[in-house]
């Protein structure tokens, strides 16, 4: 690999560390997240342009915010962002002209709050219908592409493109404010914010493309903006159930990944090497999210299911019935074809594979599913369980052509020629 080729990982791997906080403090300062973005893109390329001579520095994100806000200074001093945000930042913009650029990378500096949160309020307003919110928040602080958006909606790439430049486009012309909301509003915007919190953290957990099994860059991100919600909201149940359902999930992600980085599943991990920190802070959020009546919440009882794995010593000690039947509970809170999918594996090991594979075989017609390559995979694993090795091999290899993350398909893979050699396991 040749040190140009370096650098350009390097690069690559800084940006989706670093794009969201980018981002968020970028908007903080211009008021507006399209701007804030182009700002980001714009030292992204500046990036790729000069480290390749000079090297990564250092500090890569300082490096890329200082480079994007002298470039956001520069225009404000020119008066281009001045004529179109002079209503919103007024004297105060005006003075900054005025002021040195220590000084006035000091005062930009002066963060009340936490950015990415005030980022995630301002992409979760009411202005914006609840699905192009997610795919926004998605964009600006999960760094994810269209692409992986799409397929974490099961939706057409160029409807998410179209959502997200409509987002865009309608936050500026509303002139949203970049803050946290007061407490009337937060309520009303707290479930969008937590579906996106929820769906950054599995993007992490579980990625859906590229060469990583897991990005536990955005479960760190998912799980501390998780924590700061619980701070800003202690008696919403729901916050709790949720970073209670990160916090365990989390607990596992050591033995998530073997020494190639290939990926170990549930019943094959290494439970000495979950986190006992994290499953006692887990277990207590769930507590705190029972005691306040949300014990029925979807968060809540996703965690209860995490938290059945997380008290079992060995494998073999999972209590599969209470997990088929808080499946069943979790099916009428929140009915969903891919809970169902969930369902019918809990089924599986609590009743047997003939139980999983009648309620898979009800959604084999499902029209979200058709493209979701999870589908095939619990097929061919309950067919391998009953020792239709052939179809099973079919499943595993369908299941592999859908899926998008290279691990995993190579997992699939191992799993289809295990079938064609006769044993149904790699």
């Amino acid at each position: 690999m040749t040190a140009s080729t370096e650098t350009q990982r390097a690069i690559q791997a800084v940006w989706r560390i670093e794009s969201a906080r980018l981002i968020a403090g970028l908007a903080r300062m211009v008021r507006d997240v399209g701007r804030a973005e182009e700002l980001a893109q714009d030292a992204l390329v500046t990036a790729l342009e000069k480290w390749p001579e000079t090297g990564v520095p250092d500090n890569p994100g300082a490096w890329l915010m200082t480079t994007a806000k002298r470039r956001a200074i520069d225009e404000l001093r020119r008066g281009k962002l001045l004529e179109r945000k002079h209503e919103e930042l007024g004297h105060e913009l005006e003075s900054l002209q005025g002021t040195a650029a220590p000084d006035l990378d000091a005062a930009l500096d002066d963060v009340v709050g936490d950015d990415l949160l005030r980022l995630m309020f301002v992409s979760c307003h009411p202005v914006l219908s609840k699905e192009t919110r997610v795919a926004l928040t998605l964009r600006l602080l999960g760094g994810l592409t269209t692409e992986e958006i799409a397929r974490a909606f099961l939706v057409p790439v160029p409807t998410v493109a179209q959502r997200i430049v409509r987002a865009k486009r309608t936050l500026a012309e509303a002139h949203v404010p970049f803050d946290v909301p007061d407490s009337e509003e937060l309520a009303a915007r707290l479930s969008t914010v937590l579906e996106v919190i929820y769906l950054v953290f599995n993007e992490g957990y579980a990625a859906t493309a590229g060469d990583d099994w897991m990005r536990p860059a955005l479960c760190e991100d998912a799980l501390r903006l998780g924590r700061i919600l619980a701070g800003l909201a202690p008696k919403e149940p729901e916050v709790h159930g949720l970073v209670a359902l990160m916090e365990i999930q989390s607990s596992r992600s050591r033995a998530r990944v073997g020494p190639k980085g290939e990926p170990v599943l549930l019943l094959e991990q290494n439970r000495g090497l979950w986190d006992q920190l994290l499953i006692r802070r887990g277990l207590a959020a769930l507590e705190r999210a029972e005691a306040l009546g949300g014990a029925q919440g979807p968060y809540a009882l996703q965690a209860a299911l995490a938290a059945c794995h997380a008290r079992a010593r060995t494998a073999e000690a999972t209590d599969w019935a209470r997990i088929a039947a808080l499946y069943d509970t979790l099916a009428q809170v929140v009915p969903s074809p891919v809970v169902e999918l969930n369902r019918a594996v809990a089924h599986s090991m609590a009743f047997g594979p003939a139980a999983g594979l009648a309620l898979v075989g009800a959604l084999t017609s499902e029209p979200s599913l058709q493209g979701y390559h999870l589908l095939p995979s619990v097929r061919g694993d309950l067919l391998a369980k009953l020792g239709r090795l052939d179809e099973a091999r079919a499943e595993f290899e369908q299941a592999a052509a859908l899926t998008a993350n290279a691990r995993e398909r190579a997992l699939l893979l191992e799993r289809a020629a295990a079938c064609a050699r006769g044993s149904g396991r790699s």
